[in-house]
């Protein structure tokens, strides 16, 4: 009797679980709209596990876009940095040439202005180390007609003198050269002067002149200088430069002063040579 009463309990017991484990259903049912428990559960669980993996899948894609973005740009980058490359080099190249063909147009018009004497193109191909082209090499020598007196030219008019020929070149001393020595005369009024080189002045742009007869001449600031007829290694009539200062020497018989030359003498690439000399013109005899 007493076991049978303990079965009887159990089950009231076990009803009573079964109808509220029903209402509480279909109050869930009811809360989540009909969607049943499953997906009220999935709603909660599943589903933002689902989104969390398609955020992560697309942030993934994102950054394998980005990486594949990346290495274009530096494709680009790479081909846009080669053509600037190119560019330099051809417009350095081109304003080479371009320096080049001005220099050439200088010695043509230089050629042209000393049309009665033969001529002969030369490149510098060294000089004494220092910044000024005192003394220097050119590329021509015996093989090409060039001989020591030769006078040289370049910018605008006088350079200098070979000294020294060898069968494939040749060493000038210029104008400015401590021992360079050139008669000189004023091309409005034929006074000769002398002119002198002078390392130091030409850092200031200046040759020396003296020697110049205090006569009735009236010389200027500005005039033509440019080797005279009595020199007797330079051929005449060279333009050397202008004359910048004058003054009457103590002595007042003579007049000296500066002259800017015509050629700047720290810059020479090419030159020319003219193969006559002075000796060869007067035959042999010296003036």
């Amino acid at each position: 009797m007493k076991i049978k009463k303990q079965s009887s309990l159990s089950s009231k017991y076990w009803l009573m679980i079964l109808v509220f484990l029903c209402l509480f259903l279909l109050g869930v049912e009811r809360f989540i709209g009909g969607g049943g428990l499953l997906r009220f559960v999935g709603n909660y669980t599943v589903v933002p596990m689902q989104k969390g993996i398609s955020y992560v899948g697309r942030y993934l894609s994102d950054i394998s876009d980005n990486f594949d973005t990346l290495e274009e740009i530096r494709g680009e980058k790479d081909e846009l940095q080669a053509k600037v490359d190119e560019l330099t080099i051809e417009n350095t190249r081109l304003r080479q040439e371009q320096y080049e063909l001005d220099r050439l147009r200088e010695l043509y018009k230089l050629d042209e202005n000393y049309s009665d004497y033969d001529k002969i193109g030369a490149h510098v191909i060294a000089n004494n180390g220092s910044n000024w082209f005192s003394d220097f090499t050119i590329d021509k020598g015996s093989n090409d007609g060039v001989k020591v007196n030769c006078n040289v030219l370049a910018g605008s008019g006088l350079v200098g003198i070979v000294t020294e020929v060898a069968p494939d070149y040749a060493k000038v001393r210029s104008l400015i050269d401590d021992a360079s020595n050139v008669s000189g005369m004023v091309l409005s009024t034929s006074d000769t002067c002398m002119i002198r080189g002078d390392l130091k002045l030409i850092s200031d742009g200046r040759l020396r002149f003296e020697k110049l007869q205090n006569n009735d001449n009236v010389i200027e600031v500005g005039e033509q200088v440019v080797t005279s007829h009595v020199s007797d290694r330079f051929v005449q009539g060279l333009f050397i430069g202008y004359i910048s200062e004058i003054e009457v020497d103590s002595n007042n018989l003579t007049r000296s002063g500066y002259i800017t030359p015509a050629v700047d003498f720290s810059k020479l690439q090419e030159v020319l040579v003219i193969t006559t000399t002075k000796e060869d013109m007067t035959g042999g005899k010296k003036d």
